[in-house]
């Protein structure tokens, strides 16, 4: 399913904090690690991979947190000052991580938009969790060589570009 092309809201739970997306997400993951479940106390977490200069606050204050991972190169978290429900995150997988958040799809105004691209660390999926038929099933992690289209590819280069530029 492609998502719409109109720009994506979101919030908080207390409706204090507000954002916006400016493009489509990269891509779609439904993370079925353990770390994910024990974050969000639920079976798994649906993050849509953007560029962190496509997301703009349009109220309210946000607050970083940060988090152990099971890398141990744990994660930052931005919540909502006052509420403090997760609404992105940003993990320490290299020097790219600087440059990309990934925002809980559950936060935005119209989750059903992005439906996840991909189910990952499904090795510790919970057992009684039927994924859909035809699903891009991994057991751990993947390459985004060979899961990501080419537009995102594209964008995706940019970031690297930009990395070295830097």
């Amino acid at each position: 399913m492609e998502p719409e092309t109109t720009t994506l809201q979101g919030g908080c739970a207390c409706g204090q904090l507000r954002y916006q997306l400016a493009s489509p997400p990269l891509f779609v993951h439904c993370c079925h690690c353990q770390s994910c479940q024990r974050e969000t106390g639920a079976g798994f977490a649906i993050n849509a991979l953007i560029e962190a200069d496509r997301i703009e606050i349009l109220q309210g204050e946000a607050v970083d947190i940060d988090t152990p991972t099971a890398s141990g190169q744990g994660q930052r978290i931005t919540r909502c000052a006052r509420c403090q429900v997760a609404v992105w995150s940003r993990y320490a997988y290299g020097p790219i991580a600087e440059f990309v958040r990934f925002v809980r799809v559950g936060t935005l105004d119209a989750p059903p938009r992005l439906p996840p691209d991909i189910h990952i660390f499904t090795e510790s999926k919970l057992p009684w969790l039927a994924l859909p038929e035809g699903a891009s099933v991994m057991a751990k992690f993947y390459k985004a060589s060979e899961h990501w289209p080419a537009e995102s590819l594209e964008r995706r280069a940019a970031l690297f570009a930009r990395l070295e530029r830097s």
